[in-house]
């Protein structure tokens, strides 16, 4: 069998910190500022590109920008996270404190409750799970306050994104005539087209299987909210194929949410095109794991359509 072509070599690589973070920097940051949990143990659990992870005994963790950009992300969790919360029926990183601050270090940090389990791109979502996304994704979808963030990635319409997502997906096409072919482009041709009519909500704004956390394939909880912002619901309902894994759990969860218009649905499929396309092209060889994840959402938005 003859294997696909490489998708293009534009795999960016994790930026360097931009202040050096380790467990005694957490450990003297708690004692300053939260000496009440200064004498839990600390180890290492993650570091992505924004943040630095580390676990606080068992039950908390201690999330701490790496860079300028992870910190702004960041405090918008610490302001509006607690305020929407609450009325969702899954578990989120809420703060339960927000440090300043301090011993060197630029920016705010927090210590947020840790969601056991294991993400969803490594387990997956069962089946049976649909219901259960969409009843997230309408507690979610509730009237955001107009100070509510303005993200420029994720609050702006489809039409505006497509400046940036429809290079990527043209050299997609080029690439992967496979991946990318006349039905996908046709069914982004109708997401531009589609009107936007619903008014903007709260939404998470990067709602794909990395930041979906199972347990034994049962939803558990949804992390990383740094991008969460006012703007058009389709942009997370993007996520029934970023996270869903298959068309059975599609169908549940759009009955759970109901009243999806024609439009949005269209609307839905062009942001998951286009995360999906940036995802398996720019993840290519730093994280092979994280292309599949979006070369799948293509796949699934293509036989779907």
């Amino acid at each position: 069998m003859t294997s696909p072509p490489a998708l293009p070599n534009t795999a960016p690589r994790i930026p360097p910190a931009e202040h050096p973070i380790d467990a005694d920097l957490v450990r003297g940051l708690l004692a300053d500022q939260q000496p009440a949990l200064a004498d839990r143990p600390v180890r290492v659990a993650s570091e992505g590109w924004d943040n630095a992870m580390f676990r606080l005994g068992e039950d908390l963790a201690v999330r701490l920008p790496r860079r300028r950009l992870g910190a702004a992300l960041l405090a918008v969790e610490q302001r509006w996270l607690p305020r929407v919360a609450p009325g969702l029926p899954v578990a989120t990183p809420s703060p339960v404190f927000a440090g300043a601050p301090g011993r060197g270090y630029p920016w705010p940090w927090s210590v947020v409750r840790w969601l056991p389990g294991a993400s969803a791109e490594r387990a997956p979502l069962n089946s049976d799970q649909g219901a259960r996304w969409g009843a997230f994704l309408k507690a979610l979808h509730r009237p955001a306050p107009a100070e509510a963030p303005f993200n420029p990635y994720r609050s702006i319409p489809l039409t505006e994104r497509a400046k940036l997502s429809g290079p990527t997906l043209a050299r997609l096409a080029a690439a992967r005539p496979d991946l990318v072919d006349a039905t996908l482009l046709r069914l982004w041709g109708e997401a531009l087209a589609a009107e936007a009519d619903l008014a903007p909500t709260w939404i998470h704004g990067d709602l794909h299987a990395r930041n979906v956390i199972t347990n034994d394939g049962v939803l558990a909880g949804v992390i990383d909210w740094g991008d969460m912002c006012r703007g058009d619901p389709a942009m997370d309902l993007d996520s029934l194929w970023m996270v869903l894994p298959d068309a059975a759990a599609r169908a549940a969860a759009l009955a759970a949410y109901g009243d999806v218009s024609k439009a949005t649905l269209a609307r839905a499929r062009g942001w998951a095109i286009a995360i999906g396309a940036v995802v398996a092209e720019s993840a290519a060889e730093a994280d092979p794991m994280f292309a599949a994840a979006g070369e799948r959402a293509l796949i699934a938005v293509r036989e779907e359509g």
